[in-house]
């Protein structure tokens, strides 16, 4: 019997929410509380968000900017570009004034939607972004007096006003453009990762399996990871299939705040980068008394490593189970996941054993191709021991970038993805770093994530970097950078006694530095090379101790 062949197109799925769940909540924090709206709201001021549009003159294929927070408006952006075809391009509001403008400008941006209350950070940008027609301006409350010298400026509310609630959404190809978002490159101009309809409609189903982050429609989710970085991770659109209650929290991103919300819409699942989790795992401890978690069943956690006495701690303190997550924006994000029992066998482990698992970067997803292989592109063996360059490929992942040919980021339809590590006989795979991150020393290569998790599972350290540092004997060295705790003492001693008990001698750091805080890139991650740029600033020297 054959078959009718449906295209994979997101507008089949993202009405489906409001149509099974209509009255369930889209929640928006704000200055004074909450903004609350439903999903049927929220669905009908999607369509007409897309009749404004269009009537602005986007068509298919157009690329529509979003320069906004995570609330419900971007979430009718999101809505509304992939229902009537347009390309949904969600700029990093964390970037720089050049990075903006040459993104803008590559993008060929037709209309930019944006919050009223970053709107200066766009200001910058008048004069210089030909191809935007519009700016259609979104104001919460405490910004409504807003002004701009941006092209012909509108309200959000004025925009969408008197719109039709319903749009017919085109037949496309289902390999037509949906998304587009720039990697944050640590050289050159960044690169447009442009996301399909078919991409992403597998991508999402594959974000809500059980195995996945199971998210479900009973699910009150918390989606702090930026909505501008990767599509945050697959959630708004998964979110919109499902009808689950979505809890967004604008740019009130404290733990406090976030806390508190969690707290009042009694959320079950959050995503966020390492270091959230870690002010959040402060703030609780000071004040436990304050905020009843009971509702929170898991957290997604990406971006980079998390450290494995973090992942316990959220176990050990809330019974809250803490997924860790690889991908990358080329990947859509999701590539691996690791939980804490992921085989039938593995419900028989010790809880420090089904712990160890969790502390690898995971599984890969159904339909992805993942292997390591050596600098030949010969593929290397799964032993946990042998460490080889991370290659991937399947239906979501990027196999070339937005009009930017480079091709020495892929080889034979693989993305090499810059990380190293290994795969172990249970198809676990291991990150040991980013290449740029490892350390050579001596002709060996030493992890400073290993090294960054051993010394963060010190009692009294908050956060530790490590970075290579030359040396004119061994190549290069490690050198640790500490965040210790609020009056807490953690002598350099201490520390380096804390590492004899995993790692070899030549392994240790040559110097700990006490430093207030560790800068961080546009998503949150420890941003190595501007740490690496401020030692050599200051003229940092290594210790004399191996010369």
């Amino acid at each position: 019997m054959a078959m009718q062949h449906t295209p994979l197109l997101m507008s089949k799925i993202l009405d489906r929410g409001a149509q099974v769940a209509p009255n369930e909540e889209i929640v928006t924090a704000t200055e004074s509380g909450t903004r609350r709206q439903t999903y049927k709201q929220t669905r009908d001021r999607a369509h007409q968000l897309a009749h404004a549009l269009a009537a602005a003159g986007v068509q298919v294929g157009d690329r529509v900017g979003t320069f906004m927070w995570n609330g419900s408006r971007h979430l009718e952006a999101y809505h509304a570009c992939a229902g009537m075809g347009a390309v949904l391009h969600t700029l990093n509001i964390r970037l720089g004034e050049k990075d903006l403008e040459y993104i803008i400008n590559h993008a060929e941006d037709q209309v930019i939607i944006a919050d009223a209350d970053i709107l200066p950070l766009l200001e910058k940008m008048v004069g210089k972004i030909p191809t935007v027609r519009q700016v259609i301006v979104a104001t919460e409350d405490g910004f409504e007096g807003w002004s701009t010298q941006l092209p012909n400026p509108i309200d959000y509310e004025d925009f969408i006003k008197g719109q039709p609630t319903d749009y017919a959404w085109p037949q496309i190809d289902e390999n037509s453009p949906l998304g587009l978002c720039y990697t944050s490159g640590t050289t050159g101009n960044p690169k447009g990762v442009e996301y399909e309809h078919r991409s992403q409609y597998l991508h999402t189903l594959t974000c809500a399996m059980t195995d996945s982050m199971a998210l479900s429609a009973t699910d009150s989710v918390c989606g702090i990871v930026p909505m501008f970085h990767a599509m945050g991770w697959g959630i708004p659109w998964v979110a919109l299939m499902l009808g689950c209650k979505q809890v967004m929290p604008h740019r009130f991103m404290d733990p406090g705040r976030l806390l508190e919300l969690m707290v009042s819409e009694e959320v079950t699942l959050s995503a966020g980068v390492p270091t959230i989790w870690q002010g959040v795992k402060a703030l609780y401890e000071a004040e436990p008394e304050r905020f009843d978690l009971s509702k929170l069943d898991r957290l997604t956690c990406g971006g980079s490593s998390p450290p494995p006495s973090l992942i316990r701690w959220f176990w050990d303190t809330l019974n809250v189970e803490m997924i860790q997550g690889w991908g990358m924006t080329e990947t859509s994000p999701l590539a691996t996941l690791s939980r804490r029992v992921m085989k039938h066998a593995q419900q028989n482990l010790s809880e420090d054993e089904q712990f160890e698992n969790v502390a690898k970067a995971g599984q890969l997803m159904p339909g992805l191709e993942l292997d390591i292989f050596d600098e030949d592109f010969n593929r290397l063996p799964h032993d946990g021991e042998t460490v080889g360059e991370i290659l991937i490929r399947g239906p979501w992942i990027c196999s070339e970038y937005f009009n930017n040919p480079q091709p020495d980021k892929f080889h034979d339809g693989w993305l090499i993805t810059g990380d190293v590590g290994k795969i172990d006989p249970e198809e676990y795979l291991i990150i040991s770093d980013r290449s740029k991150d490892l350390v050579k020393s001596g002709g060996e290569w030493i992890s400073s994530v290993d090294l960054e998790n051993h010394i963060v599972a010190l009692p009294g350290v908050a956060q530790a970097c490590v970075v290579a540092q030359p040396h004119p004997r061994w190549d290069e060295r490690p050198v640790a950078l500490v965040v210790l705790e609020p009056g807490k003492e953690v002598s350099q001693e201490e520390v380096l006694k804390h590492c004899q008990s995993a790692f070899a001698k030549w392994q240790l750091p040559d110097e700990v530095l006490y430093i207030d805080a560790i800068p961080l890139t546009t998503t949150g991650k420890m941003d190595k090379k501007i740490v690496r740029a401020d030692l050599d600033a200051k003229g940092y020297q290594l210790p004399d101790l191996r010369a």
